[in-house]
């Protein structure tokens, strides 16, 4: 489950930055969440659930969290290659994977940091400043996805929970960009936006949850760790972004650190949830 949602994460994301052009960046990060509330209302039907207080804020501060990883990360693509991006975003999980963590495992969170050295290279002054920090809020905003999700997760049933987070990222999204993209809408976008949802958020964003049902926090963090990885391949391919030798080994240095703190020895391992 969570390779297919790799895979669908980078390849909505190299759609939506073709279609940035056109709606701009903060505009198709808008169209996917609408269209993916629509879609995730229309199958689950969250007003027949019955939610307790806790499990709907969590539901609530899931959507928020969304909206801004989603919001930031486009902002971040195209302006900084995906690949780049990709691996700045994971320092997100990876992080929540260090922490959580035992004491040894945190060396690895100095190999990502090389790694994120040489994806920004620094030294040559050439690196688009906002580019990054808004791919590093991305990081941050995954990270409390990620903690939100599970806890989600384990509070509300089924997708019940995205059937309520998205439709708030999409208000929240909705109030930062949407008056300023309703102008630039016709029906192709429109249509064209519905594919995006499906491939980027709904079918990744439902089987990442399924997957944190059964997983804890930190070990579905570096499971993810080859997503930078098929990120700069993605890149490559689709959007002819091809990566110097330094940035290659910034990828690689950030995808090692995640196999690392997955295969630390000596890591407590839980029950699985129910």
């Amino acid at each position: 489950m969570a390779g297919a949602a790799m895979c669908c994460v980078q390849l909505g994301l190299a759609a939506s930055i073709g279609l940035s052009d056109r709606l701009g960046a903060d505009g198709v990060a808008w169209l996917r969440l609408a269209w993916a509330a629509v879609i995730l209302v229309a199958f689950t039907r969250p007003w027949r659930s019955r939610f307790t207080r806790s499990g709907l804020l969590t539901c609530v501060a899931l959507g928020v969290v969304t909206a801004g990883m989603t919001l930031l990360f486009m902002a971040a693509a195209v302006r900084i290659p995906l690949g780049t991006a990709s691996a700045l975003e994971f320092l997100g999980p990876l992080s929540v994977a260090v922490i959580r963590g035992r004491t040894a495992g945190r060396w690895w969170a100095v190999v990502a940091a090389v790694g994120v050295l040489a994806l920004t290279e620094p030294w040559h002054g050439g690196t688009d400043l906002a580019g990054v920090l808004m791919a590093l809020g991305a990081a941050a905003c995954w990270a409390g996805y990620i903690l939100l999700t599970q806890k989600a997760g384990d509070e509300v049933s089924g997708l019940q929970a995205l059937a309520v987070s998205m439709p708030v990222a999409a208000v929240a999204a909705t109030v930062v960009v949407g008056p300023a993209v309703f102008a630039h809408l016709d029906w192709q976008l429109l249509l064209v936006g519905a594919g995006l949802a499906l491939l980027m958020p709904v079918i990744p964003f439902s089987l990442e949850l399924l997957a944190l049902r059964r997983l804890k926090a930190s070990v579905f963090g570096t499971l993810m760790s080859l997503e930078p990885a098929i990120a700069a391949a993605v890149g490559f391919v689709v959007l002819g972004q091809a990566p110097g030798l330094i940035a290659l080994l910034g990828v690689a240095l950030v995808v090692a650190a995640g196999v690392g703190v997955t295969l630390q020895p000596g890591r407590t391992r839980q029950p699985v949830a129910a």
